[in-house]
């Protein structure tokens, strides 16, 4: 089993918005998500998208795009991006996501021995324009993620992967209370996407002993990128 990430696929079949208003990064889409997706992804491989799957505003408009993902090759794990306001209660979620397709909260997923802990993350303090508001949000994202991480220390599993929609840290990479986390919980690789554009490649730095995975899809020309090719079973 290999393991794949793609994030940001922002599709909206029951609603249609043109991504390419957002720069020529998205021409082609959304069909090149799907394309890309195709052309590297087999049926027995996982695949995990950190965040702002749908711009769907209602889950019935939602569950279209997230049908639409399932039908592709392997299993996926998903995470809510700050885009996802369709996002519904995690039962109501679960109860009707298409088979082979997992919905992370608060919680961890389990495949053989590896695991998956995460939540969407916030802006981190020291980001321009962060307030008393986003100081709440990103509080709260801090405890989301200790509960991910202390339902994963339940699980039996040798490799430990973190979904964040959000990069940990600030622009100018300063520490912050995800970037403690996730270099004590010391997985084998996080993923993150949500930021466009060039300044994407600030983000991308390792942390000690912890291997970083930028995935926002336009930034992979919408191809899910390989960050684990071993045996998990």
């Amino acid at each position: 089993m290999r393991v794949f990430a793609i994030a940001d696929p922002h599709l909206s079949r029951a609603d249609p918005k043109p991504m390419d208003i957002f720069g020529s990064g998205w021409e082609g889409h959304p069909e090149a998500f799907f394309d890309g997706w195709r052309a590297v992804v087999g049926e027995d491989d996982l695949v995990l998208i950190p965040g702002d799957l749908s711009w769907a505003l209602r889950f019935d408009d939602a569950l279209v795009d997230l049908t639409d993902i399932a039908a592709l090759p392997g299993r996926k794990v998903i995470l809510r991006g700050n885009h996802d306001y369709w996002w519904p209660s995690i039962s109501k979620l679960r109860a009707a996501l298409p088979e082979g397709m997992f919905a992370l909260q608060n919680d961890a997923f389990a495949i053989g021995d590896l695991v998956i802990a995460g939540t969407r993350g916030w802006l981190c303090p020291g980001s321009p324009g962060f307030t008393d508001k986003d100081k709440k949000i990103y509080l709260r994202e801090l405890e989301r993620l200790k509960l991910s991480l202390r339902a994963a220390e339940r699980l039996p599993y040798k490799r430990l992967v973190i979904m964040l929609h959000f990069p940990p840290t600030n622009f100018k990479l300063e520490p912050s209370g995800f970037t403690e986390l996730l270099v004590k919980a010391a997985p084998v690789v996080v993923v993150f996407g949500h930021v466009h554009g060039e300044s994407w490649e600030r983000y991308s730095q390792d942390l000690p002993g912890v291997t970083m995975h930028y995935v926002a899809a336009d930034a992979l020309g919408f191809a899910p990128k390989l960050i684990l090719d071993e045996d998990f079973d």
